[in-house]
């Protein structure tokens, strides 16, 4: 992927510090990244496929100032990555949040693994609620604190499972190996997930944003703010224009100027609200 502007993008995510391919600076951006750049599907709410490009990615989310959903955000990580001199892996997994640890479900999310001195890591700045605000070394089994969740890597059927300590329970996120994925690969799953009548991503709104000191979350009309002490406080929002505020107020949105966007977020309440 060519053409990412990385001082454009340092500057949007507030990193003013040294861009040397370490250790220390993947640390930083992975830290900040997940605090400047929300987690949305606006897109493919208005039934739209987004486009994976360097240059679509930058306009949308580095000069607009939106956000994008985990193919977006791991596509723009790895061409800042890849652009200031790290051997980046594109990865894809199984998701099992909220399923079965032991479900088979299809590789429909993008994580990368980032080699550094001999040692590779784990990166991933586009899972909703629970994105990783630090990168984690590929190590099973041991305990990993970052500025928000504390995780931990679990080897299981020739892979991993990423799991973050919620409360005095580990909940599995994902699980994946260490295939390679290419560009081709990533068009194929982009399209299926945001397209296909079973994914959520064609009719559900989902936001998320990490804050310092807190997470936001949005599903449909439902809007939660988990404090990392474990305090989670919730708001049902009345209408469009009430989801519309929340979007631009607290998750830092600038919405798109498209005349379909009312009659998605309104769909998306009206199905929440028939959901039993």
């Amino acid at each position: 992927m060519a053409g990412v502007d990385v001082d454009a993008y340092f500057r949007r995510i507030g990193h003013d510090a040294s861009g040397a391919p370490t250790l220390a600076t993947l640390r930083a951006l992975h830290r900040h990244h997940p605090l400047a750049i929300p987690f949305e599907n606006l897109t493919t709410l208005i039934g739209q496929t987004p486009p994976l490009d360097a240059a679509s990615l930058q306009h949308k989310m580095v000069t607009t100032g939106r956000g994008g959903y985990c193919f977006e955000q791991n596509h723009l990580f790895s061409a800042v990555l890849r652009t200031l001199g790290y051997k980046v892996t594109g990865l894809a997994a199984r998701v099992l949040w909220e399923r079965a640890d032991d479900a088979l479900t299809p590789r429909t999310h993008m994580l990368l693994a980032v080699r550094i001195s001999g040692r590779t890591y784990i990166s991933d700045v586009g899972f909703g609620g629970l994105t990783l605000t630090a990168p984690l070394l590929l190590e099973p089994g041991i305990e990993q604190t970052t500025p928000h969740e504390t995780f931990r890597l679990m080897s299981a059927n020739r892979g991993f499972v990423l799991q973050a300590r919620l409360g005095d329970e580990w909940r599995s996120l994902y699980w994946f190996d260490l295939q390679e994925h290419h560009e081709i690969d990533f068009e194929v799953l982009n399209h299926f997930v945001a397209t296909y009548p079973g994914s959520p991503f064609p009719s559900q709104l989902y936001a998320a944003r990490t804050l310092p000191d807190r997470r936001l979350g949005l599903r449909n009309e439902r809007f939660s703010v988990y404090g990392l002490d474990g305090s989670v406080e919730r708001t049902v929002l009345a209408d469009v224009p009430a989801v519309r505020s929340v979007l631009m107020e607290h998750f830092g949105l600038a919405l798109p100027a498209d005349d379909r966007l009312d009659a998605a977020l309104a769909r998306a309440i009206s199905a929440a609200a028939r959901t039993p």
